[in-house]
């Protein structure tokens, strides 16, 4: 009598005197995730560990993380654009006083990585 895992295509491998099923992950594309989509993975892995291991089994995760990357990318470089424009952050400021530019894109880098993580990274 088989065992429904060897109807589905399961095979097992004898290890001394035990059968030992013959398991592995589907292949998926391994994609860079990058910074944005580590922190994601991180985030995953710590507080949402059934989502992540549901999708490290189908072997959707990387191109998920791979996805979260893009979106997160896309997302903080257009908030940065957005408000510097909206904030008068110019080349011309940049000329004008290096430190002046340099002390507000940061200010305004830190407030995108701050939105970008409360809207994609760190909400599921």
């Amino acid at each position: 009598m088989k065992l429904s895992f060897e109807q589905n295509g399961g095979t097992y491998r004898q290890v001394g005197d035990y059968l030992i099923s013959n398991l592995t992950l589907p292949l998926e594309a391994k994609k860079p995730i990058g910074v944005w989509g580590q922190r994601h993975k991180d985030y995953l892995k710590k507080y949402n560990e059934v989502t992540f291991n549901t999708m490290l089994a189908n072997g959707t995760l990387w191109s998920y993380l791979a996805d979260i990357n893009e979106q997160a990318s896309d997302m903080f470089s257009r908030l940065v654009k957005e408000l510097a424009e909206k904030e008068g952050v110019s080349q011309t400021l940049k000329a004008q006083d290096q430190m002046a530019w340099v002390w507000r894109m940061n200010n305004i880098r830190n407030r995108a990585i701050e939105i970008v993580n409360a809207d994609l990274i760190y909400n599921v």
